[in-house]
């Protein structure tokens, strides 16, 4: 009787052994779906916006004559800038902002165009994810932006930026046709 006590006993212990590995193996099967969701939430989580460009600072530049040097009795360009402060262009502060005036320039994407010819419109999408229809004429960004020319893939602008003398001039901008 001994001999058949010890084939059950070895039959017992495979018995559960083998209900112990499908226990352990059924634990392991319980899905990835938790997981899968926390990705989609992060992927879909928004960025921090990423700061406006410095102001460019203007240096003093000079006129040289024959012998390579600045002629003393002539006013510096700052002193012209000084005085000219006044002069050049300047933004037109009885207009009322435009809806994309509200975003830096470099938050807002182009993502197509509707028309063509003199009629063209470009889409662009705001850091909010709402697309507007703008035209040539239109202003966009923080820096008085007006558009100056719309093609198939980018979107020409002109800014107008302060020059650190209490004047203002011009600077080119353009924004392309995004990948996505």
């Amino acid at each position: 009787m001994s001999k058949l006590t010890a084939i059950r006993s070895v039959r017992a212990t495979r018995v559960l052994l083998v209900l112990g590995a499908l226990l352990v193996l059924a634990g392991c099967t319980r899905g990835t779906s938790d997981l899968r969701d926390w990705v989609d939430q992060e992927k879909h989580k928004k960025g921090a916006p990423i700061p406006p460009l410095p102001v460019i600072k203007t240096f003093e530049t000079f006129q040289y004559n024959d012998q390579g040097r600045r002629d003393p009795f002539s006013p510096s360009t700052v002193e012209l800038q000084q005085n000219n402060a006044n002069s050049g262009p300047r933004p037109d502060e009885n207009r009322s902002k435009e809806p994309l005036e509200m975003f830096a320039l470099d938050s807002l994407k182009m993502v197509g165009t509707v028309g063509g010819g003199t009629g063209m419109e470009v889409l662009v999408k705001d850091p909010g994810g709402v697309i507007h229809r703008v035209h040539r004429n239109e202003y966009m960004g923080q820096n008085y932006g007006r558009i100056t020319a719309i093609s198939d893939d980018h979107i020409d602008l002109v800014e107008l930026v302060s020059n650190g003398n209490g004047g203002w001039m011009e600077r080119p901008a353009s924004i392309a046709l995004s990948e996505k």
